[in-house]
């Protein structure tokens, strides 16, 4: 599991970012993605913070990126709408 984790003082910026996540995961609060956790999607998302979002940044400006392994992805606890996102669902017609 990838957690990342950003703040942009640029509205157009932070728009821009989050829609580029929303390519790898799904989102968890305004500002925090789950993404699947890949040596490849995390190399797309280092190289383009490099790349793009690096020379934009502010002082006010961060992006953290945190990498779980399975072990640790166990320990984490989900409770409400969070914890129904982990479990399977059959739907009947």
């Amino acid at each position: 599991m990838i957690v990342v984790s950003y703040d942009f003082s640029n509205d157009k910026t932070r728009a821009k970012f989050a829609k580029f996540l929303t390519k790898f995961g799904r989102k968890l609060q305004y500002s925090v993605y789950e993404v699947r956790n890949s040596q490849r999607v995390l190399q797309c998302i280092l190289k383009e913070v490099e790349l793009v979002y690096k020379k934009q940044f502010t002082n006010a400006d961060s992006i953290l990126i945190f990498r779980a392994c399975e072990g640790c992805k166990k320990k984490v606890r989900r409770y409400g709408y969070a914890a129904n996102e982990e479990k399977e669902v059959v739907i009947f017609e």
